[in-house]
């Protein structure tokens, strides 16, 4: 028997009113349906502690899915910072909404816990990464842009990249500022826009910046990264996204309008970056999408994760 349309419409005005209140839970937005990061805690970039370079002096926490803490991890890797700073990978409560341990860490179970130890305000999301002094649990910083920045400063074997270059400042912030918004935090403000015109906004600069990075790569003269003949800061920051895009954001953020194949510049570039030394090390494709598709309920409510493609098939014929 077919449902009568009263009942449809009905059903299709209760079931708005429920999603738009459990993506306020999500994700904030502000009057014009934008979708709006909260503010996090511990963000402001410290100095480096006198601690820095000792052997297991830090923790570097951090999350397999989350590509704040992934760019963290990145960098991390590159500038082989083993010996001073020890890696800690939690684990998502989809269910608590929260990051936990898998054995207790310094007396806490999860990192909400951790975070007021530390003296967060209680109503402050606990996020990763966070860099934590090992002896004192004091948190050093939580806040992914700034971490990387630090971490670029931490001592680090000789010999090992510098990926910010005091030449090439302007261009790396400026690549980094654009990608913050337009393609970081844009694939999410078109997956948790609250109408068509934030997303229809979202989605414009997501593209147009990839378009410029596309340019860049693809010109005649171009160097191989971003800012020049080694990777940078930059190359760092958009990584972790593009990485993402066709196993996570694609099908579950609805940014499907031009895949990467179509700009050839930047599907070679997201081969070399994979190629360089450590870095697959931190692509977690099965808990990418097992904890996307199956944490975002108000994005996908069944809970099913989809088949996608192999990450393999993304980045293989490195050059």
């Amino acid at each position: 028997m077919a449902i009568p349309p009263a009942v449809v419409a009905a059903a299709r005005t209760g079931w708005h009113w429920q999603w738009l209140q459990l993506m306020g839970g999500l994700g904030p937005a502000d009057r014009d349906g934008n979708y709006r990061r909260p503010p996090g805690a511990f963000v402001a970039k410290p100095k480096l502690p006198r601690s820095a370079g000792t052997p297991g002096s830090h923790v570097l926490i951090v999350g397999r899915s989350c590509p704040w803490a992934h760019r963290a991890w990145l960098v991390w890797q590159l500038r082989q910072l083993q010996q001073s700073i020890d890696l800690l990978v939690v684990e998502p409560d989809p269910k608590a909404g929260r990051w936990r341990f898998n054995t207790p860490f310094r007396g806490c179970q999860t990192l909400q816990e951790l975070y007021r130890a530390a003296g967060a305000d209680p109503n402050q999301r606990a996020t990763v990464p966070v860099l934590v002094d090992s002896r004192t649990g004091e948190v050093v910083v939580g806040e992914s842009a700034r971490l990387m920045e630090l971490l670029n400063e931490w001592p680090a074997p000789p010999g090992v990249l510098d990926l910010a270059p005091a030449n090439q400042a302007q261009a790396i912030g400026a690549w980094r500022e654009r990608f913050q918004h337009n393609v970081n935090d844009g694939v999410y403000r078109c997956g948790f826009a609250r109408n068509q015109s934030a997303y229809d906004r979202a989605e414009a600069a997501l593209f147009e910046t990839l378009a410029e990075a596309e340019s860049v790569l693809s010109s005649p003269d171009a160097s191989p990264w971003l800012c020049g003949a080694a990777p940078s800061l930059a190359d760092v920051q958009l990584f972790p996204t593009l990485i993402r895009l066709e196993l996570v954001y694609a099908p579950l953020f609805g940014v499907s309008r031009q895949p990467l194949w179509q700009f050839p510049g930047l599907w070679r570039w997201r081969q070399r970056f994979f190629a360089l030394a450590g870095v697959a090390e931190t692509c977690c494709e099965q808990a990418w999408r097992k904890d996307y598709f199956g944490a975002l309920f108000p994005l996908n409510p069944s809970g099913i994760v989809p088949a996608g493609p192999a990450l393999s098939t993304l980045v293989q014929g490195a050059a």
